[in-house]
């Protein structure tokens, strides 16, 4: 089983690719890739510039890592109660190629954030938006206050109900 992972964030020490790599790295007999947003960092999307360039390389690259993927593991950054411009930016290229960006996988939905709220609008957004793109969304996680409740040295959820609310959603669900 192949799984592909990333954080929905450009950010080089993002909170919420630690999160992704760490509930990919919960189910049992996986080959996981984690993607990093930055290697997919593209001009700011319009219709015009796409009458330019026309379809850009790196968002057929990742359309491919979503072809290749088995289950899709993202966990989403919150911006101003939103997703952040890079993961929105290369969300809009990429459905420009294929409207089913996640080309019907199953996937698993987090969020996190330094606040108490754990990104819970970006995720209730995504929840509700990202099934018309192809997201088979088999389970969502929020995990709140992450630098309380992730240890960055192990690499893992420190708050152990937390880690449990995970892993039964993952054992549940996939």
């Amino acid at each position: 089983m192949k799984i592909i992972a990333f954080g929905g964030s450009n950010s080089k020490h993002s909170i919420n690719k630690k999160l992704a790599t760490y509930a990919a790295g919960l189910f049992e007999n996986a080959e996981v890739e984690v993607l990093d947003l930055n290697d997919y960092a593209m001009p700011l999307f319009s219709v015009d510039l796409e009458k330019e360039i026309g379809q850009h390389e790196l968002a057929k690259a990742f359309l491919k890592k979503m072809e290749g993927a088995d289950i899709l593991v993202i966990s989403l950054a919150e911006n101003n109660a939103s997703y952040s411009a890079a993961f929105k930016n290369l969300f809009d290229w990429s459905s420009r190629i294929v409207k089913d960006v996640f080309q019907q996988k199953p996937m698993l939905l987090l969020a996190t954030s330094p606040g108490a709220r754990g990104g819970a609008s970006v995720l209730e957004i995504a929840n509700n938006a990202l099934p018309r793109y192809g997201a088979q969304i088999k389970g969502t996680f929020s995990l709140p206050a992450f630098n309380a409740n992730f240890d960055l040295e192990e690499n893992k959820i420190s708050n152990a109900e937390l880690d449990k609310e995970l892993k039964d959603i993952i054992k549940s669900s996939f």
